[in-house]
């Protein structure tokens, strides 16, 4: 059975309807002395589309022999990108790749049935004090590829699509939008997008994306008659023709979204899944610590220590 909202004068329609479904005020987490402002998952949504994990951390400044260094952990049931504005980290995993994510640079990581990696800042040219500022992000993998082979794909900031005009200039990080494609392939329809804003530009969201929201990195803008500062994740109706416009400072946006998941998703620790069953049998798996023969192994180069399961 179908029915018209028309007919229901107790349904808003057009202009009374707010354009804006969800704001999310991000939270403050401490990473054992490093704070990251976390927008998903939150109490108001899970997911915009396939994203489920959205922090931003810094921008900070380290003195010597500080910042990021995160031990080998498992994943499962999941891609990341670490997205950079400054800075740069140290990725090895389980693969054997030893790889370096920096500015404007994409390195997917397609966990699927398990992967182990770490994140560390140990490059000697960092000890005398650095930047960092960037965005960290989980994608749920859809059912079907949940059991998928783990991967690691580099594309660097060269190989991005950069679309620029009109006081804007997008890089497209993952996805389709706007006519582009970004050249990593992924398993799901998505979009992830880095937007400069000059003071006054204005941007419209991609059509052709079920789910799509907005985080706002830096400035401020309005949307339908509201203004919102940094900080601030924006989700939309789908279907709506939504525009962004910077205020008088300009702005820093990232654009996300896609299809969403079949369900709503289980997340224990490192690990997302569409069943309670595929969490507990991953989490007995990383106690048992069978690196040589389990499901998981730690890194090459970095297998001298690792981050224990919690106990809850």
């Amino acid at each position: 059975m179908s029915w018209n909202p028309a007919l229901d004068p107790t349904i808003p329609i057009g202009d009374a309807v707010d354009a804006i479904d969800t704001v999310i005020v991000p939270r403050a987490r401490d990473l054992g002395g490093f704070e990251v402002r976390r927008a998903l998952p939150s109490t108001q949504r899970q997911m915009v589309g396939p994203f489920i994990f959205f922090d931003q951390f810094g921008p900070a400044e380290f003195l010597r022999d500080k910042g990021v260094d995160v031990r080998p952990h498992p994943h499962i049931g999941l891609g990341t990108v670490t997205y950079l504005m400054q800075g740069r980290i140290h990725h090895r995993d389980s693969l054997g790749t030893d790889a370096w994510i920096e500015p404007g640079a994409v390195n997917w990581m397609l966990a699927g049935r398990g992967i182990t990696h770490s994140e560390r800042q140990d490059d000697p040219a960092q000890q005398d004090g650095h930047r960092l500022f960037g965005l960290q992000t989980w994608l749920a993998l859809p059912e079907a590829n949940e059991d998928d082979p783990a991967d690691f794909v580099h594309a660097g900031v060269e190989s991005l699509p950069m679309l620029e005009g009109e006081g804007k200039q997008v890089r497209l990080v993952l996805g389709t939008a706007w006519g582009a494609k970004a050249p990593i392939p992924m398993p799901f329809e998505v979009f992830y997008a880095d937007a400069v804003l000059a003071p006054g530009a204005a941007i419209p969201l991609p059509d052709g994306h079920e789910d799509r929201g907005a985080y706002v990195l830096q400035g401020e803008v309005t949307v339908a008659g509201q203004t919102f500062d940094e900080g601030r994740m924006l989700v939309f109706r789908p279907g709506d023709a939504i525009s962004l416009r910077a205020g008088g400072n300009g702005a820093r946006l990232m654009l996300l979204g896609g299809e969403t998941m079949g369900g709503p998703r289980h997340i224990w620790w490192n690990f997302v899944a569409s069943s309670k069953d595929r969490i507990d049998a991953a989490r007995e798996a990383w106690r048992a610590g069978d690196w040589a023969h389990g499901r998981f192994r730690l890194p090459p180069g970095d297998d001298a220590e690792f981050i224990p399961a919690p106990a809850v």
